[in-house]
């Protein structure tokens, strides 16, 4: 017997026959999901034809005989890539690739070349194991691949069939109990019950016009769900209740279309984990899968994980779950990768509904890359498009962006719910030129509870000191996490209680954080950050209108790049007399105009791809530069009582130890990000001292109004 992988734990060998078979018949229904079961079974098929070779064979030997061996075993790709590139070039992509990760097409053909004769050997020695190793007939393609760009993102595609049906099988030899894990019974059916019985508590009891609109807007999204797979558009003002009607078109829909899953991919970690938090009180913990860096550690040291823990962890691996909560980071840098461990998930993309919320946050320098990706999702593989937002971008077909097509309106003339919630008034502060500072803070003294947003965190610092107020809030980056949301709580109590509450905050708040004040200042900045600024002014409408005042500061910075030039897009808005913040059509007039003036593919991404080119496209495309290093502060609250931090310190072993993964997640709340080209500058100087590799403690000042802080250094460049 050929075998495919050493023994279990139960002195079980993986047959290497029923291994490729498994796979085969794994990937090909993955990849019937955009008719290409075909080409997914035969590159199953081929995967790992090449273990047959005696030298890997006795590779797998030495490794039960010696179970602590390091060694690499021989190459065990290239039989079946050479097998694949008969067939079909791209097919060699999956094979060469189904371990390291996709390669380029010119390293991939100067790879076939070499070191010929181990492979030819097992393709020959194969055929006695599996003389069906072949397919009888020509493997047709899809008759969509018309262009180097379609071929690139199909390859992707088959990719992430080959490697999860890989895993997938191979798990089940070496860990049966895991995989039987796997996979969710609840249907989507189920969870439209469970959410048309949850709604009808709250929909249509109340006639207040909040209700009334909410409720609105949740009748639009039923009665659009029938409508035929594409991408629509859910315009709702702040506190129109987007978040369950989204989820209700987005249920029905699938349902409708007979999909497999609900995606929801959000800009924010603040706004994911109310998200799922609102969602799991609908669907049961069983239903929700949150996929993101920052997830909240649910075990402890000490304790073992839940079941539904670990299922939710499997089903992040690769979204094999009814709904899925996400960041846009994670869904699109997915899309773009060539590792095998972020492509594994991409295939239960195809076949779901796609919301995209806040999607005026899409980065601009990447859109190009990002606008063809849906469109491929959409034309091909059967996924519809949700564009959520107050603050629709210009993402139509146009002469200054090639946009997605037929984008259909789930709001009929959504323009008349921004004037029944209006809920705020915006003053332009054009007259008497800039503010300095001290008028700034001026403004915020004639009200007892104020919030003004600036733009960076040298900003956040400058206002501080001229405000003068000893019981004054920060919130930026500057504070850890913990930090955050310990401020965050004592605003929300004092504004509850009517107590005097000043908070000076870069644009961490503007999103996602329910904050009520009854006025807002906002720094010049892009139109769509003021108007997320404006959400956190008479939220709860308890105030017959809110003041929201727009100013330029005169001392002030703005970060470089898109930002500031989407700025300069919405001073020159502002100033035209017809301009009208509570107007829709005012957002899609500022993207147009701000597509006219940024690069969408500042990194040419789309040519890369185009010569197919794996690597490089995964190495240019980055939504956030994480170019950082974690740093730990050691953060206690006003009462000094929480020793958290100090008591997750000691458990870290020295530096060359490995750092386990729940202690990394339970630490998340007390790192800062401090950008790499910074650290070896401040270990010199006694800052720094690193705790294990990638982790660092921060042995300066740490305060508990303006967080990680050095004399003399501009805040905006202590971290990112």
């Amino acid at each position: 017997m050929a075998i495919a992988h050493s023994a279990n734990t139960k002195g079980e060998r993986h047959d290497l026959v029923e291994h490729l078979q498994c796979v085969a018949k794994l990937a090909s229904e993955f990849a019937a999901k955009f008719d290409a079961g075909d080409l997914a079974y035969w590159a199953g098929m081929w995967h790992d034809i090449g273990k047959v070779h005696p030298s890997f064979q006795q590779y797998l030997h030495d490794c039960e005989t010696n179970p602590g061996t390091q060694r690499r075993g021989p190459d065990h790709k290239r039989a079946g890539a050479l097998v694949a590139a008969k067939k079909h070039d791209w097919l060699s992509f999956l094979i060469a690739g189904h371990h390291g990760g996709l390669p380029s097409r010119a390293d991939l053909k100067a790879w076939l070349k070499e070191k010929i004769q181990p492979a030819q050997e097992a393709i020959q020695r194969i055929r006695s194991y599996l003389p069906e190793v072949e397919p009888p007939t020509v493997l047709p393609l899809p008759t969509h691949l018309m262009s180097e760009l379609d071929a690139e993102f199909f390859v992707r595609m088959l990719f992430s069939t080959l490697v999860d049906a890989d895993f997938l099988d191979t798990e089940r030899h070496f860990n049966p109990e895991q995989a039987d894990r796997r996979g969710s019974t609840t249907t989507l059916t189920e969870l439209w019950n469970r959410f048309t019985n949850d709604q009808q508590q709250l929909t249509g009891k109340e006639i207040d016009r909040v209700n009334r609109v909410r409720h609105e807007v949740y009748e639009a999204c039923v009665n659009a769900a029938a409508l035929p797979q594409g991408f629509f558009r859910l315009t709702v003002p702040t506190g129109g209740g987007k978040t369950r009607s989204g989820m209700a078109f987005a249920l029905k829909h699938a349902f409708t279309h007979k999909l497999d899953r609900v995606i929801v991919a959000i800009p924010y970690t603040s706004i994911i984990e109310q998200t799922a938090d609102e969602y799991r009180k609908i669907f049961g913990n069983e239903a929700i899968v949150e996929h993101h860096s920052a997830i909240s550690a649910r075990e402890d040291a000490s304790d073992p994980v839940s079941l539904n823990d670990v299922w939710s962890r499997l089903a992040a691996e690769n979204w094999d779950a009814p709904v899925i909560v996400t960041t846009t980071v994670q869904l699109f840098e997915s899309l773009f990768e060539r590792k095998t461990t972020a492509c594994r998930k991409l295939h239960n993309i195809a076949r779901s509904v796609l919301i995209l919320d806040e999607v005026q946050t899409l980065p601009t320098h990447v859109l190009e890359p990002i606008l063809d990706a849906l469109r491929q999702l959409v034309a091909h593989y059967g996924v519809t498009v949700v564009l959520c937002t107050a603050t629709q971008p210009a993402l139509d077909d146009g002469p200054h962006l090639k946009g997605l097509p037929n984008i259909q309106e789930i709001i009929p003339s959504p323009e008349r719910l921004f004037t029944e919630l209006k809920r705020v008034t915006y003053e332009w502060a054009k007259t008497g030129g800039k503010w300095p500072w001290e008028q700034v803070a001026e403004e915020m003294r004639t009200s007892s509870q104020a919030l003004a947003i600036v733009n960076t965190k040298s900003d956040v610092i400058a206002l501080i000191e001229a405000l003068q107020d000893p019981e004054v809030f920060h919130l930026s980056t500057l504070l850890c996490g913990a930090h955050r949301r310990a401020v965050l709580s004592e605003v929300r109590h004092r504004l509850t209680k009517g107590l005097p509450c000043r908070v000076v905050s870069t644009q961490v708040v503007e999103a996602g954080v329910d904050l009520d004040f009854p006025l807002v200042l906002r720094a010049l900045g892009p139109l769509d950050r003021i108007v997320q600024a404006a959400g956190r002014c008479n939220r709860e409408g308890k105030l017959a209108v809110g003041r929201v005042v727009v100013f330029e500061p005169s001392e002030g910075k703005l970060p470089l790049g898109e930002y500031k030039t989407a700025a300069a897009t919405s001073r020159n808005l502002l100033t035209r007399p017809d301009f009208d913040f509570d107007n829709p059509e005012a957002y899609q007039r500022y993207f147009r105009s701000l597509y006219q003036v940024v690069e969408t593919d500042s990194k040419n991404i789309q040519a890369v791809r185009k010569i197919f080119d794996y690597p490089e496209v995964a190495a240019r495309f980055q939504i956030i530069n994480d170019d950082t290093a974690a740093v730990v502060v050691r953060y206690r609250a006003q009462d000094g009582t929480d020793d958290s931090v100090d008591r997750l310190l000691s458990y870290i072993q020295p530096p060359e130890g490995k750092l386990p993964r729940w202690l990394l997640r339970q630490l998340q709340p007390y790192i800062v990000n401090v950008r790499t080209r910074l650290i070896d500058g401040y270990q010199r100087e006694g800052f720094l001292q690193q705790l294990t590799p990638g982790l660092w403690e921060w042995l300066g000042k740490y305060d508990l109004v303006r967080g990680l802080s050095v004399a003399n250094r501009d805040p905006e460049e202590l971290v990112v």
